[in-house]
């Protein structure tokens, strides 16, 4: 079946809503964070630990798929559920994001059929299609998938940003059109770069394909706090209540904050994950290195009152111990502690949607976080 949102509380002082996004395996509250698993698994994880951390929606990549095992393989496997043995709801990316990050020459690769970019594993050139994307997204059988754009660079003149957002809307009306999966919900997603104006006429253009669900792409891209989170309220002005809203790609546990209060209810990001292979943890004091030397003989928690494993087992020495040592257990437990960390965040968000509390526990994270 198709996703359905339901909203369920807004907060009296903010914009932040609480509400339940059933699934094809289960409903789940909004709002939530959704791990990423690039190639099928969120690194170093099993599906069974991210159960554990209370993981509802996991996130796989369309391009990296499409290129290893390959889409027609995940198919022949049953879809990703099977291949990557999660019993959950599986959003797949278009591939846009490598519009961004793999098209060097964007005026010349970035063309109105799709996008020329090379295999960032061997070199050899690749074409991207809005028709291609949802056909491999519709093959990886995934629960939601997302239309084909351009995530507009920052900062970018007015005339791109435009010619861009007009494209995005052409090609998400293409794959609409291919979309074939009667499972699969199909998101669409509001581009604009920076500009007011764009960003509300890409919404109202988008809403009106009628797509199960819509994104705020195009941030988190190089630019400020401050012009980041107004994109996202130019972005969901003219969003449907009924609808879920995805803010693609933000895993600060601030901006996560941030975002829900504007109307924001799932996000996405490698953050957590990434920063523990550096050493690095989320604590309600702010992000700490494990690499620290203070942290030799520190035989507490990496944070006290957390309910994850790594921290109702481990302490910070040891964990350090394991990454000075380079032993992959100890990103492992890093990883789990991070995402952990922001799911734990979106509960208590709801939970204060729910007691319209929103304001107080905003102001009481933000200072202990920032330590202010």
């Amino acid at each position: 079946m198709k996703i359905k949102y339901t909203l369920l509380k807004n907060e009296k002082d903010t914009k932040a809503r609480y509400g339940t996004l059933q699934t094809n395996y289960g409903t789940f509250e909004t709002p939530m964070f959704m791990p990423v698993g690039t190639l099928a698994n969120v690194k170093t994880l099993s599906p069974e630990e991210l159960k554990e951390m209370h993981s509802a929606v996991v996130l796989s990549n369309t391009y990296h798929l499409w290129l290893r095992p390959g889409a027609d393989v995940v198919e022949k496997a049953g879809g990703l559920h099977t291949f990557m043995h999660y019993d959950g709801p599986i959003l797949t990316d278009s591939g846009g994001f490598q519009v961004f990050s793999l098209a060097k020459n964007k005026e010349k690769d970035i063309v109105e059929e799709g996008v020329h970019f090379k295999n960032h594993l061997d070199g050899s050139p690749l074409f991207l299609t809005p028709e291609l994307s949802i056909e491999i997204q519709n093959k990886l059988d995934s629960d939601i998938a997302m239309s084909f754009d351009e995530c507009i660079p920052y900062p970018a003149s007015y005339e791109y940003a435009k010619k861009s957002t007009d494209r995005t809307l052409r090609w998400a009306k293409r794959g609409k059109d291919v979309h074939k999966n009667e499972r699969q919900s199909l998101f669409g997603i509001v581009q604009g770069g920076e500009y007011t104006d764009l960003r509300h006429y890409s919404a109202k253009e988008t809403v009106k394909m009628d797509f199960d669900g819509y994104s705020i792409g195009g941030t988190s891209v190089g630019e400020g706090k401050e012009v980041m989170y107004k994109m996202v309220e130019d972005g969901i002005l003219y969003l449907p209540e009924d609808k879920p809203r995805y803010l693609m790609g933000v895993g600060d546990p601030l901006d996560i904050i941030e975002g829900v209060e504007r109307g924001v209810d799932m996000f996405d990001c490698v953050l957590p994950t990434r920063i523990a292979r550096h050493g690095n943890a989320f604590t309600r004091q702010g992000k700490i290195n494990l690499r620290n030397l203070k942290f030799k003989e520190d035989f507490t928690p990496l944070e006290e009152g957390c309910d994850c494993y790594a921290c109702k087992h481990y302490t910070k020495a040891y964990i350090r111990h394991l990454i000075t040592s380079n032993e992959t257990f100890g990103g492992r437990l890093l990883s789990i502690h991070n995402i952990r960390f922001l799911i734990k965040i979106t509960e208590e968000l709801r939970e204060a949607i729910k007691t319209d509390t929103y304001l107080s526990y905003k102001t009481d994270f933000i200072e202990k976080y920032t330590k202010k």
